[in-house]
């Protein structure tokens, strides 16, 4: 039997062999924590289905709570939430680790008449908040927090907001979202212009709960008004299933199948970079069912273009480089360092650590192929995406045993990942010592 690992500080993975199976994912993590909020803001009631079953969405249920916002499992993985949102927070919300949802709530927050203190876990407290403190700021919200609203807690006075058209200096959909979740309950029309698309879970949501929103090329806008509250289920996220599908690259013979996965704008970019590098992969776009299959892979360029789309699944994309035939160069990636953990450190220590010739830039990283990957002991420095990595590279690349510390971060996002490795890889996984 497979023990309990889901909260371990130290897992050990013992491989290697391929990755062969079919599975779902949780629930798509960005969507549900919109959903959630948006159900909370909206007037008369919501049922959520697929939610994702980690932490981080757990506290951005939580939060909601404190609004007056009735939230009830009504089984068969089915959340109720009736709003709207009734008054100022009665306590301070505490988001974790998530950094999707302390950016979002800010932008909830920002329209409510009323004070509302947000914090989180000692790492998300790092992040900075303040690309989101001004634009808030500029449509009227009192924003402060540690460094003058660079780092949590966040202290937010809302109400009497005014719309206004805002050009982020960096590619977030966070900081989109939470500009266009303020706009709701602004004067006049809010417009959020990017200089490359993100991903657009926020609109298509605001537009699923009666928002009047619109999308001009890089531009997107929003009226002030209320929401009606709706049924939304929630697609399996492809941000886990790139673990799967590099999976089933690291080994010979590996093929897996991913069903039932969000196939929306920007939210797959990493199955066109890994047919760059070559890898056999089906994408079905009407069914969201994902095939991979054991491929010779080849280097690739990442640019600036290339990373919004690919935010969350560097790390594992690094990984798939790591075995590619040549050099892959990743540039305009400055904003990971801002993520969980700096990303571009972590990511690069992990692949050093399996014995990848890595050079880490200011912006990215530089890496050489190789045709092994040596057993490994990683620190996940708190970062779920750098954990799940590591465990995919020991399980299917590494013959031998390799120690991942801080494990328990993978439960922000996908706390049966153990189990579900330990089924399709046959390796070994129990506490690592």
């Amino acid at each position: 039997m497979t023990p309990d690992l889901d909260a371990v500080s130290s897992l050990q993975v013992t491989g290697a062999g391929p990755a062969r199976g079919s599975l779902q994912v949780p629930g798509d993590k960005s969507i549900s924590h919109r959903a959630v909020m948006m159900a909370a803001m909206a007037h008369g009631p919501s049922v959520v289905t697929g939610l994702s079953r980690g932490q981080d969405v757990t506290h951005t249920l939580r939060a909601v709570k404190q609004f007056g916002v009735t939230v009830t499992d009504v089984g068969e993985g089915r959340v109720r939430v009736e709003g709207p949102i009734r008054h100022e927070p009665a306590d301070f919300l505490d988001h974790g680790n998530a950094g999707t949802g302390i950016r979002l709530m800010s932008g909830v927050c920002a329209g409510i008449d009323g004070l509302s203190v947000l914090t989180g876990d000692r790492f998300l407290r790092r992040r900075p908040m303040d690309r989101i403190a001004e634009p808030l700021r500029s449509m009227g919200a009192t924003v402060d927090g540690r460094e003058r609203g660079r780092l949590a807690p966040l202290v937010i006075r809302g109400g009497a907001l005014t719309g206004i058209t805002y050009a982020p200096k960096v590619a977030s959909a966070q900081v989109k979202s939470a500009v266009l979740l303020a706009g709701l309950s602004a004067q006049g029309p809010t417009t959020v212009e990017e200089i490359h698309p993100t991903r657009r879970h926020t609109e298509e949501m605001l537009a699923q709960f009666g928002a009047r929103v619109r999308v001009d090329g890089h531009a997107v806008t929003v009226e002030p008004g209320e929401l009606t509250g709706t049924d939304v289920e929630v697609p399996g996220d492809p941000s886990q299933a790139a673990f799967w599908a590099v999976a089933a690259l690291l080994a010979d013979q590996g093929e897996v199948t991913v069903e039932r996965l969000y196939p929306g704008f920007g939210r797959a970019d990493f199955v066109g970079v890994l047919k760059r590098m070559g890898a056999s992969v089906d994408f079905d776009l009407t069914t969201g069912t994902l095939t991979v299959r054991a491929s010779k892979l080849r280097a690739v360029e990442l640019t600036a273009e290339d990373i919004p789309g690919i935010v969350d699944e560097v790390p594992v994309l690094a990984m798939a480089a790591a075995v590619a035939e040549g050099t892959t160069t990743i540039s305009g990636a400055g904003d990971l360092r801002a993520k969980e953990s700096d990303r571009i450190a972590s990511t690069s220590a992990l692949l050093r650590a399996f014995g990848v010739h890595v050079t880490e830039t200011e912006d990215g990283m530089v890496i050489e192929g190789t045709s092994r990957l040596r057993p490994a002991r990683v620190d996940s420095h708190g970062d779920h995406r750098i954990a799940m990595t590591a465990a995919v590279a020991g399980a299917c690349a590494a013959e031998g045993t390799t120690v991942i510390d801080g494990w328990d971060s993978v439960a922000t996002s996908y706390p049966a990942f153990a189990a579900d490795l330990v089924r399709l890889t046959g390796a070994g996984a129990e506490p690592g010592a």
